[in-house]
């Protein structure tokens, strides 16, 4: 019943069933005698069909519902009973964008290595919308995300940190002796920034609408795809950039680099944690939350070198 459950649910998403058949691999007739035999076990009509596809009947959208229930609710006790299994690894599966799997992940992993080696960590790095998406599908168990949060009845979603956007420029640029900047003083500069899309350019652009200034009429002279090249390109003079204070918070970093402060208001954006509100987290998956709400705790890993955290005896560890 369950596989008559997944196929139908498959059907009623992608309103096609050849499309469906492909998804799942398998035939066909294969996918319309499950629906039929579905349609007959509970006496009713389940979808309209038309040489365009098919269409969920309003008996349908109700058994559709209730369908989609059922089968969190399965995967959930999966999940549970997998959880038991004497001879099952300790995995976390994690997803994170792009800043937060750069500049924070490594740390916090370091440190979890260190403190709790028996557990594995299996990380996937994209954007938020990607990294969403398979928290609702349980193929990651903890997203981290920066930026605007999605809404999804289906998602859990906690604030753990806020990140600052700063003005970040060369130690020799004639601003390096300033501590902040006027926003209408960016567009006389030439400004490398992350590719339209990213969440850190985002909130960059909606910031600086809300404080009056088109982002338009800031000189981007160059879109970069990592934060990381672009700090290598604002090291080599060519130009200036706005970015996350995390990115630039190392010693070696600020022997480098200039970081302004945006006198106008400074621009936050929540770092936060997705998690799927019909799955049950592990003894290690709470762990890890725990110490990412451990404000304290988080932020004096965050400032040490990975080699710093071999010796994590100086730190105050919390987690058992």
């Amino acid at each position: 019943m369950e596989q008559h459950f997944l196929v139908f649910k498959e059907v009623a998403e992608t309103k096609n069933i050849t499309l469906s058949s492909k998804n799942l691999h398998m035939s066909q007739p294969s996918i319309s005698l499950q629906i039929q035999n579905l349609e007959n076990h509970y006496g009713a009509r389940f979808f309209d069909r038309t040489n365009k596809g098919v269409t969920l009947t309003k008996e349908g959208e109700i058994f559709y519902k209730h369908v989609r229930s059922v089968l969190g609710i399965l995967a959930n006790a999966k999940e549970q009973i997998c959880a038991l299994a004497k001879d099952q690894r300790r995995l976390i599966t994690l997803g994170a964008t792009l800043t937060i799997g750069e500049y924070i992940l490594p740390n916090i992993l370091a440190f979890l290595f260190r403190t709790h080696p028996g557990v594995d960590f299996k990380v996937k790095i994209a954007n938020t919308g990607s990294i969403t998406q398979d928290v609702l599908e349980k193929k990651i168990h903890i997203g981290l995300i920066e930026g605007p949060v999605p809404h999804h009845k289906d998602l859990n979603v906690e604030s753990f940190w806020e990140d600052e956007l700063v003005v970040v420029l060369p130690y020799f640029h004639p601003w390096a002796t300033r501590k902040s900047i006027a926003l209408s003083e960016l567009p006389y500069e030439r400004l490398v920034a992350r590719e339209v899309g990213s969440g850190t350019r985002k909130v960059m652009e909606n910031a600086i609408k809300e404080r009056g200034l088109d982002p338009s009429q800031l000189n981007v002279t160059m879109e970069l795809g990592s934060t990381q090249a672009i700090k290598q390109v604002v090291a080599a003079g060519l130009g200036i950039t706005i970015i996350s204070s995390l990115t630039v918070r190392k010693d070696y970093d600020q022997k480098i680099f200039k970081t302004l402060k945006i006198q106008d208001a400074p621009v936050y954006r929540p770092l936060s944690i997705l998690t799927n509100a019909h799955s049950t987290q592990t003894k290690d998956e709470r762990r890890l939350t725990d110490l990412l709400h451990d404000r304290e705790l988080l932020s004096e890993i965050l400032s040490k070198d990975y080699n710093e955290l071999e010796d994590h005896s100086n730190l105050s560890v919390n987690a058992k």
